[in-house]
């Protein structure tokens, strides 16, 4: 790239200018939303993977290593951004981020090959932490990448605006993979799902990374890095300028911690606690979990274009603060009312609506015992369906004991919401997505703006990824601790417990943003 690509560029009418910009979200974002497609199927399908990479003795232990899994690929995204924002402030923005899509694509693909726990042992795991830590280094180059490339394409005063189409790929990329999932489970039977099913989310995504490869391969470089890299003022030490001078490093900071670090936690809970709350701690069916928040989501992507444009009229600040105060004051009474949408003891059971039943069937692992399941399932007059299972372990002289006593059968009780319930809940996790949007929206133009276009990759990637990557991405394994250890001690909103992490940190960011951020938007570093 030359000083000719971006005197061609600024030359263009505003029109041509447009066009071009399209072009350039089009390519950034498609690359974008597959990166999180892939990222995403994983934490999604977290519930099923616990029994297939993790030993079934434990479940709960299993679900918590998966998602201690799912946290590993989110804490190494900050290397991910050093290594890779080092590459795209030496070499340039588009070779870096074609480096990072075939990683992300390869591991994905990989992960749905890996054989099962029973196969081949602890070897399991250990290949999905690789193969996890491989896709979290390359996210951590991906995102940086995409917003800088399109923020200097961007004119300067609708940089909010045209950032933002890169914002929605996150939430987009959730949204396919939710879909993804729910066609491949409605299209085979559970028990096919189970088996094999669950890896072709994975398998797919090879398909799209070839795609976007051949989009992103035709790219030019961005005008302005193309200009630096003409006049010879691209950086020769990114991260000595980026960290080591202390005037950058204390933007570094306040990025991370005035910024980033709410905008994270705010995400995740929005996105991904309400999804696994849904599941986990409300037992809702996990079908019926992907349509709700595949439609909240859908409902709620429009308004990331929205407040991105917001913020170039009012400023970042203000956008990103009010939701992140809106967010902390609305979340226990929104969890609250979603936990309570599912209370029995406020429905009545319809007429013959219980019906039981017992099954039994050979052990899988010791042929002479037998599992006995008893079913059960509960009707009631507006619709909700609750089914129980209790399986208990039976050998031929009786139940199978454990210190001294009847082994504890295992329970398992899942909830078929009724229409009513289902769509209250859909204006539930709404809400929620519109506190992501104002947060999430005009964060890639924010943290553009901070830094000089010759460190700017390396700069905002950091504290974007220790952010999301690490405050953000703690956010599932450290809230359902809470959750856990908050119904062991008897609490009576034990359910709320896990918010207080995301309502603990976004407040932290709040007090810093208000005091030491500044409202108006900078366009000095161009």
């Amino acid at each position: 790239m030359s000083e000719n690509h971006h005197e061609s560029y600024e030359n263009m009418t505003d029109k041509q200018k447009n066009r071009t910009i399209w072009s350039v979200i089009t390519a950034s974002s498609l690359g974008t939303l597959i990166e999180w497609y892939d990222f995403y199927i994983f934490g999604s399908l977290a519930v099923v993977l616990a029994t297939k990479f993790f030993p079934a003795d434990n479940p709960t232990a299993a679900f918590l290593s998966t998602l201690a899994t799912f946290a590993a690929g989110f804490v190494v995204r900050p290397f991910g951004a050093l290594f890779f924002g080092r590459l795209g402030d030496l070499i340039g923005r588009k070779y870096t981020f074609l480096v990072t899509l075939l990683i992300m694509g390869f591991s994905t693909f990989l992960i749905g090959c890996i054989p099962s726990y029973e196969t081949i042992g602890f070897l399991a795991p250990v290949l999905v932490l690789i193969l996890r830590l491989l896709q979290g280094l390359a996210l951590g180059g991906e995102y940086g990448g995409a917003a800088t490339y399109v923020a200097e394409y961007a004119q300067p005063h609708r940089r909010g605006y045209w950032t933002s189409w890169i914002q929605t790929t996150a939430t987009a990329g959730l949204f396919i993979s939710l879909i993804v999932i729910l066609i491949t489970k409605t299209s085979l039977s559970p028990e096919e799902f189970d088996g094999w099913g669950w890896r072709v989310p994975f398998w797919i995504s090879i398909l799209m990374v070839g795609v976007s490869y051949i989009i992103r391969k035709n790219m030019k470089e961005s005008p302005l890095f193309a200009k630096a890299k003409s006049e010879g003022k691209t950086s020769k030490n990114p991260l000595k300028e980026s960290f080591g001078n202390k005037y950058n490093f204390k933007f570094v900071l306040l990025a991370l911690f005035g910024a980033a670090m709410g905008q994270g936690v705010i995400w995740y809970t929005g996105q991904f606690y309400a999804m696994s709350f849904l599941q986990k701690v409300m037992n809702v069916e996990s079908a019926q979990v992907d349509s709700l928040m595949a439609t909240a989501l859908f409902l709620g992507t429009p308004f990331f274009v929205f407040f991105g444009w917001l913020s170039d009229k009012i400023g970042r600040k203000a956008v990103m603060m009010t939701g992140m105060l809106v967010a902390i004051l609305a979340y226990r009474p929104i969890y609250d009312s979603m936990f309570k949408s599912v209370n029995l003891e406020s429905k009545t059971i319809a007429a013959n609506g219980i019906t039981e039943k017992r099954t039994a069937k050979i052990h899988t692992d010791i042929t002479t015992d037998s599992l006995i399941t008893f079913h059960k399932e509960t009707l009631y007059t507006d619709g909700t369906l609750i089914k129980k299972d209790s399986i208990t372990h039976w050998s031929p002289n009786g139940p199978v004991m454990k210190d001294g006593k009847a082994e504890e059968p295992k329970i398992s009780q899942t909830v078929k919401l009724s229409d009513h319930t289902k769509w209250y809940l859909v204006f539930l996790v709404f809400i929620q997505v519109i506190f992501v949007t104002m947060v999430y929206g005009p964060i890639a133009a924010f943290l553009v703006e901070m830094f000089p276009v010759r460190i700017r990759y390396t700069s905002m990637s950091l504290p974007y990824h220790i952010g999301n990557g690490v405050f953000g991405g703690l956010l599932p394994a450290v809230a359902t601790y809470l959750v856990t250890t908050g119904k062991e001690a008897g609490h009576s909103t034990w359910y709320l417990e896990g918010l207080w992490y995301p309502i603990g940190v976004a407040a932290v960011c709040l007090i810093i943003g208000l005091f030491y951020l500044k409202n108006k938007n900078n366009n000095l570093h161009d």
